[in-house]
């Protein structure tokens, strides 16, 4: 296959980490697709983005960075991390730019983005991952990547149930490419074969770490030196694979490894770091955790299993995200501005394929 070329919708901290990791050692060419006003203008008065590794090695990366009205590439993939409150609206104010020869991938935070993606592309043009790699904005055109080179870890597969089967050996030559170009950006993948398994895992991870760091404001490090770290993560993990086995899904690994990888990451491979749901806490925005925690209490529900601790925890985070905008209605008054003028942005007509 041709030299696969990227285009990243989405430039906070994770879509500029695998954009900039693919350019700066993967040597790929990437462009970057963005609604964040402050962020477009940042970057494009920069002429690129500054980033750093774990607070240190700040330095500066030339990249091009546009708004989906003012973009007219033709990437071979793309790549999507944007917050799952805003994907709809910038799914279609990015549709026109969609052509039959492209492929998506994804490895955002909760679940339902892929059946939203499914409506741009078809089952076998989209590829998912899930992604044990922090990032945080310092500010626009400013990121902080977390955990080095031999920290990050992630796994990808197809979304289509009979190519994910065919397993690393047998998946399509696009996505073995990918495979080559994130291995080359420091993204140690792993190619696996159940989808659904995988997101899954990865909310459960998210329910543990993304949300109690957020509620009590701190990273994951200092999370994990608290005396009550292995009891809360093994509560809400038994629980969430609970919810899994009445549902019928297979999760990759066991309660007992989960709990392990948690506090790994907890403690080892990332103790620096801030989930992006407690930066999205304390700027004012809404946080992902319907999608998370209440997306694993939805599932128990469905399936007539409670999920007492989730539910819990939903509404917790919520009653957090309610006193910092009582005691932060400049922030909060901003973060609502900044989202209804990326939904007003009315989409341009999608172009014939």
């Amino acid at each position: 296959m041709a030299d696969l070329k990227y285009a990243v919708i989405g430039a906070g901290g994770m879509g500029t980490q695998f954009g900039v990791l693919l350019q700066e050692f993967a040597g790929k060419h990437v462009d970057f697709i963005d609604t964040w006003g402050a962020n477009v203008t940042t970057v494009r008065k920069q002429g690129g983005f500054y980033v750093s590794q774990d607070e240190k090695d700040r330095h500066f990366v030339k990249t091009n960075i546009f708004t989906p009205e003012e973009y007219t590439g033709d990437p071979d993939v793309w790549i999507v991390f944007v917050k799952q409150v805003q994907l709809d609206v910038i799914l279609r104010r990015c549709a026109h730019l969609f052509r039959d020869h492209q492929v998506v991938f994804s490895a955002m935070n909760g679940y339902g983005h892929f059946e939203k993606l499914n409506q741009y592309f078809p089952a076998d043009h989209i590829y998912g991952g899930t992604a044990l790699i922090g990032a945080v904005v310092f500010g626009p055109g400013d990121i902080n990547f977390t955990g080095g080179a031999t920290a990050k870890a992630m796994n990808l597969c197809a979304y289509d149930p009979q190519i994910a089967a065919r397993g690393a050996e047998g998946a399509p030559e696009v996505e073995k490419q990918i495979f080559a170009d994130f291995t080359a950006a420091t993204l140690n993948p792993t190619i696996v074969d159940n989808f659904a398994g995988m997101c899954l895992a990865k909310v459960v991870f998210n329910s543990v770490l993304n949300t109690l760091c957020t509620m009590y404001q701190i990273r994951f490090g200092e999370f994990a030196e608290h005396p009550a770290a292995k009891w809360l993560t093994e509560s809400l993990v038994d629980e969430a694979y609970t919810a899994a086995e009445k549902a019928g899904i297979p999760l990759l690994g066991t309660r007992e490894s989960e709990v392990a990888t948690i506090l790994h990451t907890a403690g080892v491979a990332h103790p620096l770091h801030h989930p992006s749901m407690y930066q999205d806490l304390t700027t004012g925005r809404p946080t992902e955790v319907d999608y998370i925690n209440g997306y694993i209490a939805k599932l128990g529900r469905e399936h007539g299993y409670v999920c007492k601790l989730h539910e819990f925890v939903t509404q917790e985070l919520h009653l957090a995200e309610h006193a910092f905008a009582i005691h932060n209605p400049e922030l909060a008054a901003a973060a609502k501005k900044e989202a209804e003028a990326v939904a007003a942005v009315q989409p341009l007509p999608v172009k014939a394929q």
